[in-house]
């Protein structure tokens, strides 16, 4: 297991001036209670969300493990009604199934056209938008995309990063989250944004032994709570029982850096995405040498980035 453990902070009926001026300068993951979040907490039932959902096709996930790995990709895509997704994520069993009677369902909202456009619950479900009210912690023009997910109970999502602040507001269910700093990146076994390390609770330390210096953040989600996820914190997620969530995605930095392409909230800055360019081409450059030089070389690289582009501002 991860060697250091932390809770996540709780903070109930934080007014938006605290939020603002007190909270989100930490740069810190924390649950926020009794926040105001409309009627959906007791209103979206399996009975309720089957009904006013309807039959609209949505594109899920189809797991028959419990932790779903995407960079292997354990797992299908497959269409199903909503309501139909609905009731059988609620199921522990299924008499009618695509891999195996306990697959595991996961539904991640996408938008009409998911090459452009982003997922909003309040276009893609607008019969439900009245149910639902979002913080108002952030000001309106910074509005990215409210993202419905549905989970199957016990299943456990990849780790992995976003580059946008978000809000994941637990409507209904339970969820345990744990986070890792975005310093502790280089324990984490990165491939792209998701870590390589899918048993976070008993990881093999002998193929991952540096997982072991992680920090963990860890909380529990229940209905009504809202966990602030800074961008770039590393966050696994799984569902302890049958639920629903809305993230919002918010840009707190000027719209010009992020991608115009990402509609997902999870591509690089395009500052980030032309400086790993930069660093590829350097390092082909690099094994045109002896591997005596190319290692001393990078070595040199490595403390000239630390020394140039490392915050000095440690915990």
């Amino acid at each position: 297991m991860a060697g250091h453990r932390f809770p996540v902070p709780r903070f109930e009926g934080v007014s938006q001036e605290q939020f603002i001026e007190q909270l989100y300068p930490q740069r810190k993951p924390l649950v926020l209670e009794g926040i105001d979040l409309g009627a959906c907490t007791s209103k979206w039932t399996v009975d309720y969300l089957s009904q006013i959902g309807g039959s609209k096709e949505v594109k899920i996930h189809v797991a028959a493990v419990a932790q779903m790995d995407f960079i292997s990709k354990n797992f299908v895509y497959r269409t199903l009604p909503f309501d139909k997704l609905v009731q059988r994520a609620a199921e522990e069993k299924h008499t009618e199934f695509f891999i195996s009677e306990d697959e595991k369902y996961y539904l991640r909202s996408l938008g009409e056209d998911p090459r452009k456009d982003v997922a909003d619950i309040r276009k893609q479900f607008p019969l439900l938008e009245g149910d639902i009210k979002f913080p108002k912690f952030f000001k309106e023009e910074q509005f990215f995309s409210s993202v419905f997910r549905i989970s199957s109970p016990g299943l456990q999502l990849w780790t992995h990063y976003d580059v946008m602040d978000n809000f994941l507001i637990q409507v209904t269910g339970k969820k345990r989250v744990v986070l890792f700093s975005p310093r502790d990146a280089q324990y984490l076994y990165l491939s792209g944004s998701k870590s390589e390390v899918l048993n976070i609770d008993n990881p093999d330390l002998a193929k991952y032994p540096l997982f072991s210096k992680a920090r963990r953040y860890e909380c529990s989600l229940k209905a009504g709570d809202v966990l602030f996820i800074p961008a770039l914190w590393f966050h696994n997620v799984i569902s302890e029982e049958f639920g629903v969530g809305v993230n919002v995605f918010w840009k707190h930095l000027p719209s010009e850096c992020y991608d115009k392409t990402d509609t997902y909230g999870n591509k690089d800055l395009t500052a980030a995405s032309r400086a790993v360019q930069i660093l590829d081409r350097a390092l082909k450059t690099l094994a045109e040498l002896p591997e005596e030089y190319r290692d001393f070389y990078a070595r040199r690289m490595v403390l000239h980035i630390q020394d140039k582009a490392y915050s000095k501002n440690f915990e």
